[in-house]
């Protein structure tokens, strides 16, 4: 079963993206911040990882970095309620690794068909 995290700090999208993903026989772990995802990257080792920018701590950013510094297989899409132009931010998280952009609030038919494209 294809492996999937997913990192936000809001607890509604966190868990609304987790049951969307759930339901389509997919085995998702979320995360609160880039802190917890990192540790559980260390054991889980997704396949996928959808990663806010904007959190508390460690943002989404330097959370890529980071992912990316341990493992550059595993493929991470960022998830932003502000534009991709926005302090260069898009260009930094290509220039890390990232795959693709997806904004908030989550068009799940954006979203689906980008995580199923990646996890095939």
């Amino acid at each position: 079963m294809a492996k999937l995290l997913i990192v936000d700090d809001e607890l509604d999208v966190r868990e609304f993206a987790a049951n969307f993903f759930r339901k389509r026989k997919i085995d998702v772990t979320t995360a609160s911040g880039g802190e917890e995802a990192l540790e559980i990257m260390e054991k889980e080792k997704p396949i996928l990882v959808l990663l806010d920018i904007k959190m508390d701590g460690i943002d989404g950013i330097e959370t890529l970095r980071r992912i990316k510094e341990k493992d550059k297989k595993i493929k991470v899409v960022m998830v932003t309620g502000r534009k991709p132009d926005e302090q260069g931010a898009f260009d930094l998280c290509r220039q890390y690794g990232a795959l693709d952009y997806v904004h908030k609030p989550l068009e799940l038919d954006e979203l689906e068909r980008i995580v199923l494209k990646e996890l095939s």
